[in-house]
């Protein structure tokens, strides 16, 4: 348990901050799910876009965010890719 008053402060705001990033990983690992079983395009960008932001605000790796990225983007069609 945290003793200092400042510490108090530091524990509420990570556990503020922890709160978020399980919402946000949440969310993510549901849009990876749809996207691997429906296979459309538009599904698929939907959750590269939010690995991306998850990789900015730094929920995770950068790296981690390229390997999701690369793995759902060999699901899109063949004339989508950019």
């Amino acid at each position: 348990m945290p003793v200092t008053k400042t510490a108090k402060r530091a524990l509420r705001s990570s556990k503020r901050k922890a709160l978020v990033n399980a919402k946000i990983l949440q969310n993510l690992e549901i849009a990876i799910r749809v996207a691997r079983k429906q296979k459309s395009a538009a599904k698929i960008i939907a959750a590269i876009k939010l690995t991306d932001k998850a990789a900015k605000k730094k929920v995770f790796h950068k790296n981690k965010a390229a390997r999701i990225k690369s793995a759902l983007s060999k699901l899109l069609p063949k004339g989508k890719k950019k």
